[in-house]
């Protein structure tokens, strides 16, 4: 008996832990991103990563690595996971390739209608390619 309550209380509580979870989506206090050096992209939204090896703007991939580190960890991890290590609630960044590009630049700017807000009045295009810079950095999922 005192197991099947004790069993009990823990599926409780483990619920109402991922109901948090679940709710907490999109929840985010956005934070400033400094872009430092980053050559200014302009208003022109860009179909692909300007910052990715072999774009305009290559020569700046380290560094777009490095501001996109900070700017992911303070807008997206609390959803996205750390290091884009998605828990199953939300895309797991890491498998966008860079076919995905468009699509990527439109769900961050626009949001979605499942919980994820809009960034563009937040974060700028040199900040929003930084962060995707620094997700392809990343290993890829096993």
């Amino acid at each position: 008996m005192a197991r099947s309550i004790s069993l009990n209380v823990t599926l409780a509580a483990a619920m109402l832990g991922l109901a948090g979870i679940v709710f907490a989506h999109g929840n985010v206090t956005p934070q400033p991103v400094d872009t430092g050096n980053l050559p200014k992209l302009g208003e022109e939204v860009l179909a692909q990563n300007p910052f990715r090896e072999g774009n305009e703007y290559d020569e700046f991939n380290a560094q777009a690595v490095k501001i996109g580190e900070s700017a992911y960890a303070g807008n997206c991890a609390g959803c996205h996971g750390i290091r884009a290590m998605s828990g199953g609630l939300t895309p797991d960044l890491r498998e966008l390739t860079e076919w995905d590009d468009e699509y990527y630049i439109g769900r961050v700017r626009n949001g979605t209608d499942r919980g994820m807000p809009s960034w563009k009045k937040t974060l700028d295009q040199n900040a929003i390619w930084a962060i995707r810079t620094y997700v392809e950095s990343l290993p890829k999922p096993q």
